[in-house]
């Protein structure tokens, strides 16, 4: 099959479907320029979704790749995460070759994100499949006239067939701060990062590629230029707290999480790009 792209109705919005190469396929939506599938060639979907995630942007959707700027979680005076996910964004570009299907999808400030964040940006969101593969490539550029800081990340929610069960590799004596004890910050010990209890950590400057198995399935993921990995599961008590999850929801999740928690500063006209890549291995 050639590649394509078509423009969907996904749960009532906006969305564009890539049919990439071997039938992988992968869907975004125009609304916080959000990737929310991603099926490979052997058929299984790769992204948690919820089932009771909210699609009329009065809140964020609850799975796939949410884009999180200016702001990480609650690192600053901004909504959770910024106010890019509930934001309609614009198809600047899209293409197609023998082995890919590519989209990018643009949001630049206005008169409601200055009110709240002062600062001139456009941000881009380039999505591209191929066979086996997702790129997903966040770009920032300062089109005012002075510096700004921000902190952000690619809030990518995996799908495993049973949490406890995973395996992520490639995080040992990576320095984290963890959420969940005051961001103290501890260093990881163990070779593989395992799921028994709710985890919320920010490992610092990870290098290398990590590999997550999940049953008889393995992705490996690799960053550029976000400097750290966040990566975060609510477990049985903090998920029954969250209204657009299921109870269960935690058990068929895991958050991977390419992120820069520690401000970037970019000066007036530069710009800024942060990528995640996901492979099946």
């Amino acid at each position: 099959m050639t590649p394509s792209i078509e423009s969907i109705q996904f749960h009532g919005i906006d969305a564009l479907r890539l049919n990439g190469p071997r039938g992988a396929k992968a869907i975004i939506s125009k609304l916080g320029a959000q990737v929310l599938s991603w099926i490979p060639p052997d058929g299984k979907e790769r992204l948690f979704l919820s089932e009771q995630a909210v699609f009329d942007g009065s809140a964020a959707i609850r799975g796939g790749v949410p884009v999180c700027f200016p702001q990480f979680a609650g690192l600053g005076d901004l909504p959770k995460h910024g106010f890019v996910r509930t934001r309609e964004w614009m198809v600047s570009a899209q293409r197609t070759g023998d082995g890919f299907a590519l989209v990018t999808l643009e949001l630049a400030s206005d008169d409601a994100t200055l009110a709240i964040w002062p600062h001139a940006f456009v941000a881009e969101l380039t999505l591209m499949l191929e066979d086996d593969r997702i790129d997903l490539e966040l770009s920032v550029t300062n089109t005012g006239g002075s510096e700004f800081s921000f902190t952000g990340a690619l809030h990518s929610y995996l799908r495993v067939a049973h949490a406890e069960e995973i395996a992520l590799q490639g995080l040992e004596g990576a320095e984290f701060r963890d959420a969940l004890n005051g961001n103290r910050v501890s260093r990881e010990s163990r070779e593989e990062l395992t799921v028994d209890s709710e985890i919320d950590r920010a490992y610092l400057n990870v290098k290398a590629p990590l590999l997550l198995h999940s049953g008889k399935q393995k992705l490996v993921l690799q960053n550029q230029g976000f400097p750290d990995v966040v990566v975060w599961n609510p477990y049985v008590d903090r998920c029954a707290e969250l209204k657009d999850m299921p109870p269960n929801g935690w058990r068929h999740m895991l958050c991977v999480e390419a992120a820069a928690i520690r401000p970037i500063s970019l000066p007036a006209g530069e710009e800024w790009y942060g990528r995640q890549t996901m492979v099946v291995a």
